[in-house]
């Protein structure tokens, strides 16, 4: 969540920063309910402060034999109006939360307002494959090279699924241990988190409670559980209500998850085979750090993620998004965005995002500074590093041979016995 002081102090400052994502935000009502918890506070510690000094004059009394009955009478009155103050400055208090916690974070000032028709490609690597020769869509290339069986996965699962299948299966995985090294190599812990999560993991992380909806809920686990969307929902919570110290920052992960997300294939041409599913393979790199090393931290994050890109030697293009266009939970974000040749589109394989403070403020999580030892909130980051699910399309559109052929990148060779291309089966 945001600071609320930024609120008290500027409203109509903070109104305008969130019109930039396209949301107006009526702050009056949240200011009215502060001023009412302000006068209960004071009303309840003014009551108890008179309880505690006449409470402290009774034995007093008592002993100069005074009857002090009815002063009994009056504190114990005094009390219950203390209750009934208190009941409703926690019904104003969860108000005041509950509103918080549905505000979005705060995009940072140098992103473009709008939507995502304001999204600023900011890089390129590689050229749009060009063939002389018809090429084949990722779909028509999964089922030729015997990678990929749609129907059978969409019998076990439903549509959004599928199944990998023999190379198929080898490429994935070569894919997720071409990513794992990479991230190792640059010295970040692997972590492999749960994938059931409880209900504190997606409100510490910013999904909840607005998008419930968008995740699979479990409604036979114990307590309220889902499914994770990503492992970020499960490493954000990993310091969650904990103080650490400034010199263990930052602290640098990466997880490997399967995904599962309700939103799924449509029956637009775009969505074909697996650009869009219920569960695919991610692995996704996070930090936490100061805020004095947060953006060096996104700078190394985007780049990581893009030099995977690169290694596979495909072609994509970064983009910064406009404030709109972002998460809710995220102040900034870039997108790296792979070529698919079939749609002559670009399709997200990386978000890589600052939260700031905000997941941080959610989750409770703080670090104590060498300088003051003074408690400050720590900032959260996310790079999906990657999503093989429009990696493994890409791969086989932009590497395809006029012979129906598919050549595997250099770098995953070694995860697949050597192998140099992939061959349509013979039937």
């Amino acid at each position: 969540m945001i600071d609320v002081n930024l609120i008290r102090q500027d409203a109509e400052a903070v109104r305008q920063r969130y019109l930039r994502r396209g949301k107006d935000i009526d702050f009056s009502a949240f200011l009215q309910l502060d001023e009412e918890r302000k006068s209960l506070i004071a009303k309840v510690e003014g009551m108890k402060a008179e309880r505690n000094k006449v409470s402290g004059q009774i034995p007093q009394l008592k002993k100069q034999g005074q009857d002090v009955s009815g002063v009994i009478a009056e504190m114990k009155a005094l009390g219950d109006k203390i209750a009934e103050l208190d009941v409703q400055l926690n019904e104003v208090n969860e108000k005041i939360r509950d509103f918080l916690l549905r505000l979005p974070n705060l995009p940072d000032e140098d992103l473009l307002a709008g939507g995502k028709e304001n999204n600023k490609p900011i890089k390129v690597f590689g050229e749009k494959p060009h063939f002389d020769f018809q090429p084949k869509d990722h779909v028509e290339l999964a089922k030729s090279l015997g990678l990929i069986d749609y129907e059978r996965g969409a019998k076990l699962a439903g549509n959004g699924s599928w199944i990998y299948t023999g190379l198929g299966a080898r490429l994935e995985w070569a894919l997720l241990n071409y990513f794992i090294d990479s991230h190792i190599a640059k010295g970040y812990e692997f972590m492999l988190p749960p994938y059931m999560l409880s209900y504190e993991c997606g409100l510490t992380a910013g999904q909840f409670p607005k998008f419930e909806d968008d995740v699979y809920q479990l409604a036979n686990a114990d307590g309220k559980k889902f499914l994770l969307p990503t492992a970020e929902t499960a490493l954000v919570n990993l310091y969650r209500d904990e103080i650490l110290p400034e010199s263990q920052l930052p602290r640098k992960f990466f997880g490997y998850s399967a995904c599962f997300r309700r939103e799924a294939g449509s029956y637009r041409a775009e969505e074909r085979g697996m650009i869009r599913g219920h569960q695919f393979n991610k692995v996704e790199l996070f930090q936490y750090t100061t805020p004095e090393q947060s953006d060096a931290a996104f700078e190394e994050m985007v780049g990581m993620a893009c030099g995977l890109v690169e290694g596979l030697g495909l072609h994509y293009q970064l983009s910064k998004l406009a404030a709109g266009d972002c998460s809710d939970s995220m102040a900034r974000t870039y997108d790296i965005e792979i070529y698919i040749p079939s749609m002559n589109i670009y399709k997200e394989v990386s978000s890589a995002s600052n939260a700031r403070c905000y997941q941080a403020r959610r989750g409770n999580m703080r670090y104590r500074r060498e300088s003051d030892k003074k408690l400050d909130y720590m900032h959260t980051l996310n790079a999906s590093g990657l999503a093989t699910s429009r990696v493994f399309p890409a791969l086989l559109e932009q590497n395809q041979n006029a012979d129906g052929s598919v050549t595997i990148p250099e770098v995953l060779r070694k995860y697949m016995g050597g192998l140099e291309k992939l061959v349509p089966i013979k039937k």
